[in-house]
């Protein structure tokens, strides 16, 4: 029985969704939060396909945005730092902090942190555990911010919300931007900000069109066609 109702509330979402239409950002903000059926708080996902060749590293898209409304859910941040900079970081509310020990504890299979920052004197230390963090996407950066000596204000951003995106091999980024209950306004404020941001890191040597599609659904929506057009800017 229960599977049952589960199908039909997946039919009564899909019901709301033009399949061959292609909604403006607004619209389709609005048409995603309506769609929300499940019993917890569904993540709005969006997925957007560029012109570019993820193979070659200045075509490589990828970055970082503080939403206007946050991600909407609580982002455990692990910051590698020492002295004064990992009292910084304790300070901002990073959950844990160390060099040494913590590349012990991932070694043995502790991932129980959402983001990863580093200052750059603790690369090192971060490197010895980068197989194990670059495919979780956790990896520390210069590009989104996260390799950085301001720990204190970026521990703060990380856990005040802030999206983080990169292409992934087929060219298409992925991005989190909030959750079902922010309503289809702060939806739409949050997604206009990523779409901003990308646009911002379109590389130098990027031909032809840049942003080629988008979509946008909830955990257990239907997906919702965006159209681009009006968003080339």
């Amino acid at each position: 029985m229960a599977r049952k109702k589960e199908g039909k509330r997946i039919r009564a979402a899909r019901a709301k969704v033009q399949a061959e239409k292609f909604y403006s950002l607004e619209e389709a903000c609005q048409v995603v939060a309506s769609t929300a059926s499940a019993k917890f708080d569904e993540t709005v996902e969006v997925a957007v396909r560029l012109g570019v060749d993820p193979k070659k590293a200045d075509q490589n898209v990828r970055g970082s945005i503080s939403l206007p409304h946050g991600l909407g859910k609580s982002v455990r941040v692990l910051v590698f730092a020492k002295g004064e900079k990992a009292k910084e970081a304790t300070d901002a509310g990073a959950d844990f902090v160390g060099g040494d020990d913590l590349v012990e504890k991932i070694k043995g299979g502790f991932f129980d942190f959402d983001s990863v920052v580093a200052t750059p004197d603790m690369m090192a230390q971060v490197g010895k555990v980068g197989k194990l963090l670059g495919p979780r996407g956790l990896m520390p950066s210069p590009k989104i911010g996260t390799v950085t000596f301001d720990v204190g204000e970026t521990v703060k951003s990380v856990k005040s919300g802030r999206a983080e995106y990169r292409v992934d091999k087929a060219g298409i980024v992925h991005a989190s931007i909030g959750k079902a209950s922010f309503g289809g306004s702060k939806i739409y404020e949050n997604a206009q900000a990523l779409f901003q941001a990308i646009n911002r890191a379109k590389p130098s040597t990027s031909k032809g069109v840049y942003l080629q599609s988008a979509s946008m659904a909830l955990t257990m929506g239907p997906g919702v066609a965006v159209d681009v057009a009006a968003l080339r800017t």
